[in-house]
């Protein structure tokens, strides 16, 4: 008995419901890992010496934009929706919610890029659906 043909719709389960494979995976755990972190860094920052303070948070601070950054390279190896793992695309959006731990520790730029990022993200998702559409898909 041949399974070959069951494997995508395994693959896609385990896309939508568990932590995934391959890039969807990898975006789970950066986020999984990321978002939750910031409690131990502000408990860090309250146990540290003044002098190391900014230090931790400016270490976080590299987390956040490193987290942002490999989203952004994920996207670029896949940027067609069509082309993309079986939700890849909620998964990528899903970097918003490093808009949270930005708000926690006043980041800017992690305030700023994180809601940008969405919208980035929906947006070539709407304007490709309308291209589909126009253009006989």
């Amino acid at each position: 008995m041949d399974l070959h043909p069951a494997r995508p719709v395994t693959e896609a389960e385990a896309g939508r419901t568990g932590i995934g494979t391959g890039p969807n995976r990898r975006l789970r755990l950066t986020l999984v890992i990321g978002m939750p972190l910031v409690f131990p860094v502000i408990a860090v920052m309250i146990l540290v010496p003044k002098s190391l303070r900014d230090d931790v948070l400016h270490v976080y601070e590299a987390v956040i934009i490193a987290c942002l950054l490999y989203y952004t390279w994920i996207f670029a190896k896949h940027p067609r929706h069509a082309n993309r793992p079986p939700f890849l695309t909620r998964d990528l959006a899903m970097g918003g919610g490093f808009f949270l731990p930005s708000m926690l520790l006043g980041f800017w730029p992690g305030i700023i890029a994180a809601p940008a990022w969405v919208a980035f993200v929906g947006l070539t998702y709407a304007i490709e659906e309308r291209r589909g559409r126009h253009d006989g898909g």
